[in-house]
């Protein structure tokens, strides 16, 4: 994992842990997925895929849905037949001064 963000680092580590899911994962408002996650999520639901500088040349591909909506959005996939993993944060980002804990 070098060069990537610490954000990212935590990323790629969690989804390390569940690698035969689509990873949701809170930023905020947002779920956000990555990489292969995010080109098949993309492709599914019809979103739009962009990219996020990761601290590597290379952008990390990336789509998202809003925290509000996002479980019309994993019964979609979970009726396509994907399993889906979320990463939650567990302490208010307005405070945080590192990562944030996540929750799973």
């Amino acid at each position: 994992m070098a060069g990537y963000t610490p954000m990212m680092e935590q990323y790629l580590d969690i989804k390390s842990k569940y690698k035969d899911c689509l990873l949701f994962f809170r930023l905020g408002d947002f779920y956000e997925l990555f990489f292969d996650d995010a080109k098949t999520t993309s492709k599914e639901l019809g979103l739009t895929l962009t990219g996020k500088s990761c601290g590597v040349p290379e952008r990390a591909p990336m789509c998202g849905v809003p925290f509000h909506s996002a479980d019309s959005y994993i019964s979609k996939l979970i009726s396509k037949g994907y399993k889906v993993a979320i990463c939650e944060q567990t302490e208010n980002p307005k405070f945080a001064k590192t990562l944030l804990n996540v929750m799973l």
